[in-house]
């Protein structure tokens, strides 16, 4: 698979195989991850491989208190649509991984490129998130993001520091299936903009695409 299939082809999976992942894809999801840019050659990222049932339960109930705060957004046929949807798959993936963002160098030195926008570093590790699952899909592989959660909790969980962040929180295994589309595109809940409408030229809303 190439880079645009995989890009392309990517989906935010929630339905997984009880098939284990090999260790061998792993490492190389991993890898692969690991080799984002980031500015000043950060590297901020940390990435924690769950296997633990008794980890993963934890997780699952946070989720599920955060998901019922969370219909209390939406009323009517919306909040029936969102009662209908399975947005995540904690337990049944074979692994969760979460992947988290230290914000200082160990050296204590000042990061190049980070002085007048601090947040870089939560960005490059986005960065790294980004590979992780496009390498996953290019591996047959499926990654899901679970954001319904309690980060103060997780971080309690997982035994992360204080002072580092919690920037996602993954399932990975093998997927079902990869449906052709995503799946609030599909179910009707979000469809993708038309780059006509993202893209400008010069300044903000001046222009774009002919």
């Amino acid at each position: 698979m190439d880079l645009f299939e995989a890009i392309y082809k990517r989906r935010d999976i929630r339905h997984f195989k009880k098939d284990p992942v090999e260790p061998t894809k792993l490492i190389k999801i991993l890898d692969a991850a690991h080799h984002a840019g980031s500015v000043g050659f950060m590297q901020p990222w940390k990435f924690i491989v769950i296997e633990s049932l008794a980890t993963k339960t934890k997780v699952h109930e946070s989720f599920l208190k955060c998901n019922q705060e969370a219909q209390a957004n939406y009323t009517g046929e919306r909040q029936q649509l969102y009662q209908r949807l399975k947005l995540e798959g904690i337990l049944e993936a074979p692994l969760n991984l979460a992947v988290t963002c230290q914000h200082s160098v160990e050296s204590g030195e000042p990061v190049l490129g980070k002085q007048s926008m601090p947040e870089m570093d939560v960005f490059s590790t986005c960065c790294a998130i980004q590979n992780l699952w496009l390498a996953a899909r290019a591996e047959g592989l499926g990654l899901g993001w679970v954001s319904i959660l309690d980060p103060t909790l997780i971080k309690e969980v997982l035994n992360i520091p204080h002072e580092v962040s919690l920037v996602g929180y993954f399932c990975l295994g093998y997927p079902e299936k990869f449906d052709s589309e995503p799946l609030l595109q599909k179910v009707g809940w979000r469809h993708r903009l038309p780059l006509r409408e993202v893209v400008f030229r010069e300044t903000w809303a001046q222009g774009g695409l002919d």
